[in-house]
């Protein structure tokens, strides 16, 4: 019988095993991709997306075609548990699917802090989806009044998020709306001095407020309640928070890190299931723990694609190196960005282009395999 390969995810870190699946099938083993939604979004281009800089075609791989154009099966399902002693994968909607090899790049999800009331109003900025169906509920609203609007977050996802939704509202003739970013203690807190300045003035320039004297407590669909007993109105509430990896993982029963990613080891492999593999934000990389970012995920595409072979045929697998330092470009509306790498750090329109230049590249790359 053949050997069965299964793939958690069409993200990032699975491209290059999807762009190559003639491969397997060709050597006769099955391939099975599982994804809640047909299309994997490109996460750095959403809230590009928001802005209406990109439509969603521009920022989209269309997963399924791809599989099924290569002779693999897509399910259209979620993963809510891994049997690895039996070997088998269950989905939200019951089906149990048996691998011999399963690749998981099953992302992140945006940590809630819990809120209360109706959440129609209240978005979280992952899955990219949802970037859509806030900006419909912007546009909406701005054409009659200002509105405020609450960024819960101090991460680059908030201020991307604010400064986009100035450039939506703009480009639209809606009425400027009030933006609150709650930042908690410190924004950007992670990043360089110099990057942290560039940020903050592209968006208080803006009129975006920044607000760094303690977090959230309590949200509802209305209101921000801060820890100092402060409240602030919203019409809309966005959550950015910073990503986990899938809590799938912790709750099979499958060796985590600290933060629930799937424990890896140099091949991006677990060591009590070596048949299981990872990649992306869904995985902690025992060896040198990695930031939440794309880079990696695109550096994992070729290791990941070798070894799920080489554990089909019983061959050797290659380590994961991460590389060193990579590129970090903030898109802040408006054609205004942040570049920082070693010593090179600068604002401006620039830094914004070298960045649209860069995705749209990435993007094509990719889509191209569709055809």
């Amino acid at each position: 019988m053949a050997k069965k390969l299964v793939l958690i995810g069409g993200g990032h870190a699975h491209m290059v095993t999807l762009a190559n699946l003639k491969n397997f099938i060709d050597k006769g083993y099955s391939v099975t991709v599982i994804g809640p939604s047909e299309y994997h979004y490109y996460s750095g281009m959403g809230p590009g997306m928001l802005s209406k800089t990109y439509t969603p075609d521009d920022i989209r791989f269309y997963t399924r075609k791809v599989v099924e154009d290569r002779g693999g099966s897509f399910i259209l399902d979620s993963v809510v548990r891994i049997n690895p002693v039996e070997k088998l994968v269950h989905t939200k909607a019951g089906r149990k699917i048996p691998y011999d090899v399963l690749s998981c790049n099953a992302g992140s999800y945006v940590a809630d802090p819990g809120f209360t009331g109706d959440s129609d109003n209240i978005f979280s900025v992952k899955p990219i989806e949802k970037l859509l169906q806030a900006q419909q509920k912007i546009l909406e609203l701005t054409t009659t009044r200002q509105i405020e609007i609450a960024i819960v977050g101090g991460g680059p996802s908030s201020a991307e998020v604010a400064g986009n939704i100035i450039q939506l509202v703009e480009k639209s003739g809606g009425h400027p709306p009030k933006i609150n970013i709650f930042a908690g203690s410190s924004f950007m807190k992670r990043f360089p001095d110099k990057v942290r300045r560039l940020v903050k003035h592209s968006l208080t320039r803006r009129a975006i407020e920044i607000i760094e004297d303690g977090h959230a407590k309590l949200i509802s669909a209305t209101t921000i309640t801060m820890e100092n007993g402060q409240k602030y109105n919203a019409d809309l509430i966005f959550m950015a928070t910073g990503v986990n990896p899938s809590t799938l993982f912790a709750d099979s029963g499958l060796p985590v890190g600290p933060d629930g990613g799937l424990l890896v080891n140099r091949h991006l492999q677990s060591e009590m299931h070596p048949e299981i593999f990872g990649g992306g934000d869904c995985i902690y990389f025992e060896h040198n723990p990695l930031d939440k970012v794309g880079v990696y995920a695109v550096r994992q595409n070729p290791i990941l694609y070798h070894n799920l072979m080489a554990a089909l045929e019983d061959t050797e697998l290659k380590a994961f190196d991460p590389g060193g330092p990579y590129l970090l470009i903030f898109n802040l509306g408006n054609g205004d960005g942040v570049l920082h790498k070693y010593w090179l750090t600068f604002g401006g329109r620039l830094a914004f282009l070298i960045k649209d230049y860069i995705d749209r590249k990435f993007m094509r790359l990719f889509q191209a395999i569709e055809n």
